[in-house]
């Protein structure tokens, strides 16, 4: 069963996905950074991708698909281990700027 969330702003879909890929890996949301990238399809975006690092070379990342309204999270190996899907999210759109 897929978990359903509404996360109307960045900050509020950042911190969701810190919490989730914490939660996976066994990381500390205080002292794991969050990084993100732009993810863009025909030169427009559409979503964000999401990273965090911990030690033993560990790195889990989250897939925002913004078009879809869903969040993947995938652990250290790569396998698919959540998904969100969101009822209120940012316009992609707007990740431009």
């Amino acid at each position: 069963m897929d978990a359903v969330a509404s996360l109307p702003t960045l900050d509020g879909l950042r911190a969701h996905v810190l919490q989730v890929l914490c939660g996976c890996e066994r990381l500390d949301p205080a002292q794991t950074p969050l990084h993100e990238t732009v993810v863009t399809r025909s030169g427009r975006p559409c979503g964000l991708f999401f990273q965090v690092q911990g030690p033993r070379l560990v790195k889990a990342y989250a897939v925002w698909a913004g078009e879809e309204g869903r969040l993947l999270f995938y652990d250290s190996t790569g396998r698919r281990f959540a998904q969100t899907r969101l009822t209120d999210a940012p316009d992609p759109l707007r990740l431009a700027g």
